[in-house]
């Protein structure tokens, strides 16, 4: 796909078609993504593949979490929701205790994250890039073997062939651009 109509087409998916994405797929895009701009190349990120058995730990953990914020019923709504996404990682970023460093792993983190989902969508593979209440539970670490001393979570990214694409309007050059003398 060209550059301009890949940027230009690539959408946030919120619901996918039942099949998984191969992992050799998968594996392919962290492969660019990995490519990301990171300051001193320190490449803080890392890419885990979540298997049934952790996205389902996962679905069960956000049930909870938001059954006991808006009631039994959301949470029911959840996990019928989240069981149905087809493929799941997280991307973590290996912590630094200089707060500018952290900050610059965070950001090359994010083109990392960007260059996954441009690489997925170049062959017709979605993503959502999602985060909340679940990604700041400490469960959420154990559930996926991460110490939280040593790598904090960007990102929970689920993946799949889009069910629907949907349609997005941007502002203006005009409106987003102010020319400095």
């Amino acid at each position: 796909m060209k550059i301009k109509k890949l940027l230009q087409s690539r959408r946030t998916i919120n619901s996918f078609k039942p099949e998984k994405p191969h992992e050799d797929l998968i594996r392919k895009a962290i492969e660019l993504a990995r490519w990301a701009p990171n300051h001193h190349l320190t490449e803080p990120w890392r890419f885990y593949l979540l298997g049934s058995e952790t996205s389902q730990a996962i679905v069960e953990l956000n049930s909870k979490i938001v059954s006991q914020k808006k009631g039994e019923k959301a949470g029911e709504m959840k996990r019928e929701k989240w069981s149905a996404i087809p493929g799941w990682l997280v991307v973590t970023m290996m912590k630094s205790d200089d707060p500018l460093q952290a900050q610059e792993d965070y950001a090359a983190c994010s083109c990392a994250i960007q260059n996954l989902a441009l690489a997925l969508w170049n062959e017709g593979v979605g993503i959502k890039w999602t985060s909340g209440d679940v990604i700041r539970d400490p469960e959420f670490y154990n559930i996926i073997w991460v110490d939280q001393d040593v790598e904090s979570v960007v990102g929970l990214i689920w993946y799949g062939y889009p069910e629907e694409i949907p349609v997005s309007q941007r502002k203006s050059v005009e409106e987003i651009v102010v020319r400095l003398p």
